[in-house]
């Protein structure tokens, strides 16, 4: 691993300890409102796609037939990991207060915190390794039936021929 990928591995989980340390604002501080908006929308999604990332690269997206954008493919896989980070974030975000709100435990503090301590964590996974991929022809079903099959059916038919 190369120094560069260790930081950006590192950059979602030091956001969250940005933000916790932004509590300490006072309370209508604008920065320490953007620190946690920041972070609650992307932190814990990036380093979920980060450790996914391999396996997520393994397909890359399909262009237009046309090819006129010869980036379609960079693009895309970009678009399509920056979506899903901020997907995967709401949905940490929205179980972990479910939780705290079952137990009737629920804080702002203790969602940053368990939500900063479950990016630090998947920052320290090791990333999912990509299968082999397989370059196979997709499958067409054409449905052919052999003469015994067809007699079967008519002969096991109930009721009255028509």
């Amino acid at each position: 691993m190369t120094p560069q990928d260790l930081v950006i591995r590192m950059l979602p989980p030091f956001g969250g300890w940005l933000a916790l340390a932004a509590l300490a604002l006072p309370g209508g501080a604008p920065l320490r409102g953007a620190a946690v908006v920041a972070f609650l929308a992307a932190g814990p999604g990036a380093a979920l796609v980060a450790v996914c990332g391999p396996a997520l690269r393994s397909r890359p997206a399909e262009g237009p037939v046309d090819r006129r954008d010869t980036e379609f493919e960079r693009r895309s896989d970009l678009l399509e990991r920056m979506t899903l980070a901020l997907l995967l974030s709401i949905c940490a975000v929205m179980l972990v207060s479910t939780v705290l709100i079952a137990t009737h435990a629920f804080s702002g503090e203790r969602v940053l915190l368990i939500l900063t301590l479950l990016t630090t964590l998947a920052a320290f996974c090791p990333r999912l390794r990509a299968s082999p991929a397989r370059r196979t022809r997709p499958r067409t079903w054409t449905r052919t039936r052999t003469r015994t099959q067809t007699q079967t059916q008519t002969q096991t038919r109930k009721g009255p021929a028509l």
